[in-house]
């Protein structure tokens, strides 16, 4: 029995995931971003248990077709962006149709559709937020961040960061409130 799970977005999700299904006693296959499998079928009581429970924890179940393209689109998305910043070279559009087997047009158009932006938006805001993460760091340069997320160089990521934030990629770094977006709010 498969589930799709909205606001799986990290490592820690899945594993607290896990651990939910596990204290239920109900035994997963694999859990991934934004999926669980279990062995076997669960009664309709279980499933409201479960629901519950994940709902306390911010998830939720996607049962819908839509939702469900729409979150796997999201999960590959923050995948590349924040656990693979070495396949950031690959065209975002290859790499979606590659994982989902959907026409991109198709996909694109579903997604502004549901979420109101453009997956292109969505993907430039993850990343956004990945350079964020890293100028509060303070462990790599400008330069450095620009090529772990695949910036043609400095300028664009800088322009880009501008055009997103509203500030320079310098005076975010100087700032004492560094605002960042949950990945799940993004």
């Amino acid at each position: 029995m498969k589930f799709y799970i909205k606001n799986m977005v990290c490592g820690r999700c899945i594993m607290v995931v896990k651990s939910e299904f596990e204290k239920l006693g109900l035994e997963t296959v694999s859990v991934t971003l934004g999926e669980a499998e279990l062995e076997n079928d669960i009664t309709q009581h279980q499933k409201e248990v479960l629901l519950h429970t994940l709902q306390e924890l911010g998830f939720d179940f996607i049962d819908d077709k839509k939702s469900k393209t729409i979150e796997k689109v999201k999960n590959l998305i923050v995948d590349l962006v924040h656990h693979k910043n070495n396949e950031l070279n690959i065209n975002l559009s290859d790499y979606l149709i590659e994982n989902l087997h959907q026409d991109y047009s198709t996909l694109s158009n579903l997604f502004s559709e549901i979420e109101n932006t453009t997956i292109e938006k969505y993907f430039i805001s993850q990343k956004i937020e990945k350079v964020k993460e890293l100028l509060i760091y303070d462990e790599h340069s400008l330069s450095e961040i620009a090529d772990i997320l695949n910036y043609s160089n400095v300028a664009h990521l800088s322009n880009q960061f501008k055009k997103i934030t509203g500030f320079t990629p310098t005076h975010f770094k100087k700032m004492e409130d560094k605002n960042r977006i949950q990945i799940e709010n993004l």
